[in-house]
């Protein structure tokens, strides 16, 4: 679908966002921050909005301990992960212990031998949670979890207005039509494509309900 969109964020964090259904009103989620608080900042700053932020990863977690308040200023930070279902689950940290992105899939980037236990929530439970209804924004880097949270989005019922996915199927060489697969399941759910990065990996979305006809 062609709806105006402008780009938030660098160009090693950030995606493309409509700024026609976001105001300082609405409800953001980001999952993943890993070191990089480039797009929730600018997110928070264009819009005024408050921004909830979330990720297990300990690396992550201490990174964000040593920023500043105003770095911070109207960003919620919270140490667990979303996932199909609210579950404690294995964590695989990253090979090479410079990079901050682990993964609960056993992936050609982390370590099958070096893990820890992480909470993650569902959509569901983490509204809830948070006393929210609906969410406007929700934008995921979660290194491959993304697919089993697509899979599931029929078993729960917030339907975020815009999804912002960074896609990671070169972690899946032998499942060359995931993504595929993970956008046509999106389809089925009610959501568009409006853009997409120029390396293909960031895609984002808008939901049906929200569109003019």
């Amino acid at each position: 679908i062609k709806i105006k969109s402008e780009w938030h964020g660098n160009l090693y964090g950030g995606i493309y966002l409509s700024p026609r259904f976001i105001n300082e009103n609405s409800i953001v989620y980001s999952f993943g921050i890993g070191e990089d608080l480039s797009f929730d900042r600018s997110i928070s700053d264009r819009f005024g909005c408050e921004v909830n932020c979330f990720d297990p990863t300990p690396k992550s977690l201490k990174w964000i301990a040593k920023q500043s308040p105003s770095i911070l200023k109207n960003l919620k930070i919270f140490d667990y992960g979303l996932s199909r279902h609210t579950q404690t689950a294995t964590f695989f940290l990253p090979k090479n212990s410079n990079n901050v992105s682990g993964s609960i899939v056993s992936q050609s980037a982390v370590n099958p031998d070096d893990s820890i236990q992480v909470e993650l929530k569902s959509i569901n439970d983490i509204v809830r949670e948070l006393g929210h209804d609906n969410v406007d924004v929700l934008k995921m880097d979660i290194e491959g979890a993304e697919y089993d949270f697509i899979n599931g989005l029929s078993e729960h019922s917030i339907r975020p207005k815009q999804l912002l996915i960074e896609f990671h199927d070169r972690l899946f060489p032998d499942e060359p039509n995931i993504t595929k697969d993970a956008i046509e399941c999106l389809r089925n759910n009610g959501y568009l494509l409006f853009n997409v990065s120029d390396i293909f990996e960031e895609a984002s979305f808008v939901h049906t309900s929200i569109v003019d006809p």
